[in-house]
């Protein structure tokens, strides 16, 4: 199976808000997304975790 589930956690206050899945194929580096951070209350940089 290709997909593998990955935590997100905010580039300004580094917790982990979001889990999502990525392709192991297609994207063999860390993703990071723009994401809404209820605890900073505004949309930030959420990178992959490990």
């Amino acid at each position: 199976m290709p997909r593998e589930i990955i935590i997100l956690a905010c580039g300004e206050c580094k917790r982990r808000n979001y889990t999502t899945t990525k392709n192991k194929r297609t994207q063999s580096g860390r993703v990071e997304y723009k994401k809404f951070c209820p605890f900073c209350n505004s949309h930030t940089q959420h990178k992959e975790t490990r």
